[in-house]
């Protein structure tokens, strides 16, 4: 049999496991509550590896092995930046989120809470919030579609059409009948397998190159900076590079698990488990294009597309099937990733959108159609702008972690520690934050300069502080929640 037909079956069992999951989360959504956020009652182990799927997406396996492959670990770090910035996440918003979120009107969505938070009579915010969302998040479900289309083109001579297909409808499927489980329970077996494929790859890889020091002195030979940290690198290429870590704070796939852990005091635990499978995993991947580098040149052999080395190397390490498996660990990262931004999309469009714009009294069940409906409407839209097929995967993720993380980033966390914090003021600095990312990240000569994060996130934490302080008025209502939440996680911790 050919190592086509073995790869082909390993990444169909992958498939319908998927779709299995979306079945049995299915059966387990009853509410418009349990389909956007699965009721609140995500463990720690499944809430951290959730959320680290949900994160990583095609970047951590096609992204970041094809930057450090063409450039050398002047690209890492984006690396250091990502972990420092999930680990303050998880310290400072996890726990506090996860309670406040559950005093204010029990908001299910980003958009619900801060308009709960800040008492804002208007819904402006919340429409706001919820447009962002819609705006940027359909930029990042295409990059997963992107991602898709190069993985059957590059594993199986697919053309990228077909394969974007295929990728897109599975997702879609227990996306849209599953809901936040169903992501939230393939986000997990998607984490596992992610992380022991880029742990095998480049462990394996190493007996291929002859060991450590015959891989490093092969990088060498391409070029001797590319194992430098710091030489080709500027200043403003680092900060723009550490910035990633930014984003976090303002993620609404990655803090809407915040929100739906059991309970503050699993946060802790969460925490660990989640900085250890993404330190371990970026390390992965890191190594994986150290080891591809080695090995295509001391075969003299060239990679025609960086971005897919960690699945070159998996076909030519392993046997067809396992090479499957580690095929299937690339469709877990693109897949994972997809249906977190899908269904918060999707609650953007129903809860944030639809609730506040057209009042009605629809049922649960009504919700939860049109909840599916908005999987289905986005993920078309997603796929129009990812049909021409003319962008990096790293480009397209890159414009949306920095729309988010300008947006709401700094807006999460003065909700979550400063009291003083009024709607027009967040209202004003969010929209500041969306547009400054959307002109510097269009505008070449700006983008390349400097990471369109670092602006975005600056003016709009200094529009959304001055705002604040000049429409600040005290607020009884405002007062209690603050100090409510803050009584809720003592009592929790």
């Amino acid at each position: 049999m050919s190592s086509d037909f073995y790869q082909l079956i390993a990444i169909v069992v992958y498939m319908v496991a998927m779709l299995f999951i979306g079945w049995y989360a299915y059966r387990k959504t009853t509410n418009l509550n349990d389909y956007m956020l699965g009721g609140r009652s995500l463990g720690p182990a499944v809430t951290a590896l959730s959320a680290g799927a949900a994160d990583m997406s095609g970047w951590l396996l096609m992204g970041l092995p094809g930057a450090i492959y063409a450039v050398g670990l002047t690209e890492a770090w984006i690396a250091i930046g990502l972990t420092v910035g999930a680990y303050l996440n998880w310290l400072f918003v996890a726990p506090r989120l996860r309670v406040y979120t559950q005093v204010s009107s029990d908001s299910i969505t980003i958009p619900s809470y801060l308009e709960s938070r800040l008492k804002d009579k208007s819904r402006l915010l919340r429409i706001a919030s919820g447009v962002i969302i819609l705006v940027f998040f359909t930029f990042y479900v295409s990059s997963g579609m992107v991602a898709g289309g190069k993985f059957f083109m590059s594993s199986f001579g697919l053309d990228y059409h077909s394969g974007m297909l295929i990728v897109s409808a599975v997702v879609v499927a227990y996306t849209l009948f599953g809901g936040f489980l169903a992501v939230s329970y393939t986000d997990f077996v998607q984490g596992l397998t992610m992380f022991f494929a880029l742990l095998l790859v480049p462990i394996i890889g190493l007996t291929l190159t002859g060991g450590f020091a015959e891989t490093a002195a092969s990088i060498r030979e391409v070029n001797p900076d590319m194992l430098s940290l710091v030489k080709g690198a500027t200043v403003a290429g680092v900060i723009s590079s550490v910035a990633w870590g930014l984003g976090y704070f303002g993620q609404p796939h990655i803090i809407v698990r915040f929100m739906a852990i059991k309970s503050v005091k699993e946060t802790k635990s969460a925490r660990r488990i989640g900085i250890g499978w993404m330190a371990l995993s970026l390390f992965g991947a890191i190594a994986t294009a150290l080891v591809g580098i080695a090995y295509y040149q001391q075969n003299a052999a060239e990679l025609v597309d960086e971005e897919t080395v960690f699945i070159a190397l998996g076909q030519i390490i392993f046997h067809p099937f396992i090479a499957g498996i580690m095929l299937a660990a690339v469709l877990a990262a693109i897949m994972s990733t997809i249906s977190s931004q899908l269904i918060v999309t999707s609650s953007a469009l129903i809860e944030d959108l639809y609730k506040a714009i057209i009042k009605s009294d629809a049922t649960d069940k009504r919700y939860v159609f049109l909840g599916r409906m908005a999987v289905l409407i986005v993920s078309l839209v997603a796929m129009a702008l990812a049909w021409p097929n003319n962008e990096s995967i790293l480009k397209l993720v890159s414009f949306a972690w920095a729309g988010f993380g300008g947006a709401f980033g700094p807006i999460i966390l003065l909700s979550l520690y400063w009291r003083k914090l009024t709607a027009t003021g967040a209202l004003w600095g969010m929209v500041a934050g969306a547009i400054t990312v959307g002109i510097w990240g269009t505008v070449d000569a700006l983008s390349d300069a400097l990471y369109e994060i670092v602006p975005g996130f600056l003016i709009c934490l200094a529009v959304t502080y001055f705002v604040s302080l000049m429409t600040y008025r005290p607020n009884a209502e405002i007062d209690k929640e603050f100090y409510d939440a803050l009584v809720l996680l003592k009592k929790e911790k």
